[in-house]
């Protein structure tokens, strides 16, 4: 995987956004190529035709939008990163679906496009130490960024920064060391989207991590689990799958508390 600068692709059917976007990316000394697209069917013709590190796509265009053009890059055997410049937040848990590097919005401010670069570079980098250990099999899951809302802004949260996440409704409350945020994501979904990552139900409205698991509770029969400094209550439903969960799976330094 090579090293040098990246070639990067910018895809927005408004003539001025993508002109400026071009420019933003060409003063940026991680980007060596700047490619740009005026639609969808135009963007997919140049992959065809070019190794391109990252997509920087806006969403709402005619004909095949930046969703289904992102879905369609998915399906890619090499896939090109994707970032997400748009002036609607709407579609923020879409585009955690479909494990975008990072979503911009416009206005695009240059240190906010700057932060977007240092991503795709990161990510880069990451894929290419793997490839240079020589593993095979399977890769390793990378860690996810989750689109939340603070204050009508859209910020970005890490998979491995939440210790738990509870049910409402159609939505879920993620819990970190420094706060909570509501996604519109049923726990369900999250149960089984992170399930392989170490997430485990342990009541039908919540889910934990098990890597911030402190102890394991027993007392008259009801158990519950420490995470961090928080307890939480084990339905009688969960507790044999989750005992058996921890046997299978050692805690580290942190390991189980009384039984």
């Amino acid at each position: 995987m090579s090293t040098a600068g990246l070639v990067a692709l910018v895809v927005d059917d408004e003539a001025p956004a993508l002109s400026e976007l071009g420019y933003l990316l060409e003063r940026d000394p991680r980007v060596a190529e700047v490619l740009t697209a005026a639609s969808g069917t135009d963007a997919l013709r140049l992959l065809d035709t070019r190794d391109i590190d990252v997509v920087f796509s806006d969403i709402s265009m005619p004909g095949l939008d930046g969703m289904a053009l992102a879905r369609v890059i998915s399906r890619f055997a090499v896939r090109p990163q994707i970032v997400f410049v748009t002036a609607h937040e709407r579609h923020a848990v879409d585009a955690f679906a479909l494990a975008v590097t990072d979503y911009v919005m416009k206005p695009v401010r240059g240190d906010r496009l700057a932060e977007a670069v240092r991503r795709v570079v990161d990510q880069r980098e990451r894929a290419r130490a793997r490839s240079e250990d020589g593993t095979s099999g399977p890769p390793q899951v990378e860690d996810e960024t989750i689109p939340v809302e603070l204050g009508g802004v859209t910020r970005f949260i890490s998979r491995s920064q939440i210790r738990f996440a509870q049910a409402h409704g159609d939505y879920a409350r993620l819990h970190t060391d420094t706060g909570s945020h509501l996604v519109r994501i049923p726990l369900s979904a999250l149960e089984e989207k992170w399930g392989e990552v170490g997430f485990v139900r342990i009541h039908r409205s919540t889910l934990i991590a098990l890597a911030h698991v402190r102890e394991v509770r027993m007392d008259h029969g009801r158990c519950s689990v420490l995470v961090d400094e928080v307890e939480l209550q084990v339905s009688r439903r969960h507790t044999k799958q989750l005992r058996d969960t921890l046997l299978r799976r050692p805690l580290g330094d942190r390991g189980t508390g009384g039984d």
